[in-house]
């Protein structure tokens, strides 16, 4: 891990955070947004190995920046560092394709060795946000590991695991966004799901998402 992007409109927030991240990943550099459209254009300047993104930014919600990274460097580890911590930002985050979701509650040394784990393939999760998730899939259940994906489904499915929206996608397979709706649509039926966070899950369970970036 060697460059890092801290998106973080506080000030004393972003300096702490990048204390942690030092400590994490001693002699990495350090690059900072202090707004959404700041975000989104550090996305376009260079490769970051990881980005720490905040949801509430002054001028939007960080997630744009995780669908640009995503979308742009898919390699990039994107992880939102926040306060919220209800079941929406949750979903919401997962469902943009971000890798890790921190709550900014914990203690320095936690969010240090969190992050530390990421590279050994370990998702930076919170506690809370680990046993929400558990619950969230316990009470919608896992799909059969037989279900009949076509290929183009299959494809589709890893588009948005992802995180790549409808008309990201339609762009990708040059289709018009009515038809990546109907393959999406059949895709939950299939599935048994009824939302892009559970398509999400099914996509890493299925092993798409990651080798089949287009």
């Amino acid at each position: 891990m060697r460059q890092m992007l801290i998106v973080e409109d506080l000030s004393e927030t972003r300096h702490w955070l990048g204390e942690i991240v030092m400590a994490a990943f001693p002699g990495c550099t350090l690059h900072e947004a202090t707004s959404q459209s700041s975000g989104l254009a550090q996305s376009t300047r260079r490769h970051y190995d990881m980005a720490l993104i905040d949801l509430g930014l002054p001028d939007g919600s960080g997630l744009a920046v995780v669908r640009k990274l995503r979308m742009l460097k898919p390699d990039t580890i994107c992880i939102v560092t926040t306060v919220m911590g209800d079941d929406a930002s949750i979903v919401g985050a997962l469902s943009a394709g971000a890798h890790g979701y921190l709550l900014k509650e914990q203690p320095q040394d936690m969010l240090t060795a969190q992050l530390k784990q990421v590279a050994g393939g370990i998702p930076a999760l919170s506690p809370s946000v680990a046993r929400r998730i558990m619950q969230h899939f316990q009470r919608t259940g896992p799909a059969a590991p037989e279900v009949n994906l076509t290929l183009r489904e299959r494809e589709v499915l890893g588009m948005i695991g992802r995180g790549l929206r409808n008309a990201e996608v339609a762009q990708v397979l040059t289709l018009s966004e009515n038809t990546i709706a109907g393959y999406i649509k059949d895709i939950y039926r299939k599935l048994g799901i009824s939302s892009r966070a559970e398509a999400s899950w099914h996509a890493a369970r299925l092993g798409l998402g990651t080798s089949e970036a287009p």
